[in-house]
């Protein structure tokens, strides 16, 4: 009886989510009007933030190619719904979420960034929440779609988890697809939480430079890729966040702030938590073409060596 439940419920909020995700956005063309909007959002209830915080755990998550991490908040049983409007036609498709990730495996893959500048919750008796969010996919600092999100959660064993998650994806308007140096920033900071050192490549020209305090400066996408490739394998469990971002000239100098666990291949265990940054030079194509980072190495040192009491 249960499950045959269980099979109701998802068959419902399955049809709901697809029929609310095929809702007209002509009206909506505007960016600086979704910037307007997430200003004036209203203030969300706690549990409304939880559900908040873990559907942008999962659009980080998805941009980064995260599916290990996924696998974690999705349950095996979600369906992925899509219709990808193009020229007035939608390509519509409905799949497991099993499948979804199994054609994943191999494909070649970009980040993307997706920020949400509209929220509508509905949570039902603290057990079964519906989020539709409207959100900008961007690229490389660049809006590309406006994706209009849907999905439910359901709680079990005290734990939300995603059972459904359908959207419609649709191009903007040339005129909207300028680059947003904010959204490069918080985008760069988003790979960095990765696990996937070319994400964070990527970012750079092909023979852009990055260089850490005073070691020798990597050249090329390849060698950043191994530079940031230490890090990450140093630290699997890395978070990099934005701290702030200042421009002067034709500088550019990115505030950041690591943390995360020495638990890598022969890892001490220690946590580490150091701020920095890393100073700018984009060429024309709005990649970076030299960074220059900068961080306390001592502090760091002793923060990765020695096991704190605390």
């Amino acid at each position: 009886m249960k499950i045959t439940l269980r099979n109701v419920i998802l068959s419902l909020v399955v049809f709901s989510s697809l029929f609310i995700s095929c809702e007209s956005n002509q009206d909506r063309t505007k960016l600086t009007e979704k910037v307007t909007e997430a200003q004036e959002e209203k203030i969300l209830n706690p549990e409304e933030q939880e559900i908040k915080a873990i559907v942008e755990k999962l659009l980080m998550l998805v941009g980064n190619s995260d599916f290990q991490g996924l696998d974690s908040i999705i349950s095996d049983k979600a369906n992925l719904a899509s219709a990808i409007i193009r020229d007035g036609a939608s390509k519509n498709s409905v799949i497991t979420i099993g499948e979804y990730f199994e054609s994943q495996k191999n494909r070649e893959r970009k980040p993307f960034y997706e920020p949400v500048y509209e929220y509508k919750i509905l949570i039902n008796k603290g057990q079964i929440a519906f989020v539709w969010a409207d959100a900008i996919l961007h690229s490389y600092g660049v809006p590309r779609t406006n994706n209009i999100d849907n999905f439910t959660l359901i709680k079990e064993d005290g734990k939300w988890q995603f059972i459904n998650i359908s959207f419609t994806n649709t191009p903007l308007p040339e005129e909207l697809k300028k680059f947003d140096l904010e959204v490069f920033a918080k985008s760069y900071a988003q790979v960095w939480c990765s696990q996937r050192p070319n994400f964070v490549s990527s970012f750079f020209s092909e023979n852009g430079v990055l260089q850490i305090n005073d070691g020798s400066p990597a050249k090329g996408t390849e060698e950043i890729t191994n530079v940031v490739k230490g890090f990450m394998d140093a630290f699997p469990n890395m978070v990099v966040s934005m701290d702030s971002l200042t421009t002067k000239l034709d500088k550019t100098r990115f505030y950041w702030t690591l943390t995360g666990t020495n638990n890598g291949l022969n890892g001490t265990g220690n946590k580490v938590k150091i701020s920095g940054f890393e100073e700018w030079t984009l060429n024309k194509d709005g990649l970076i073409q030299e960074s220059k980072g900068y961080f306390d190495q001592k502090e760091y040192n002793r923060q990765f060596e020695f096991k704190s009491d605390k």
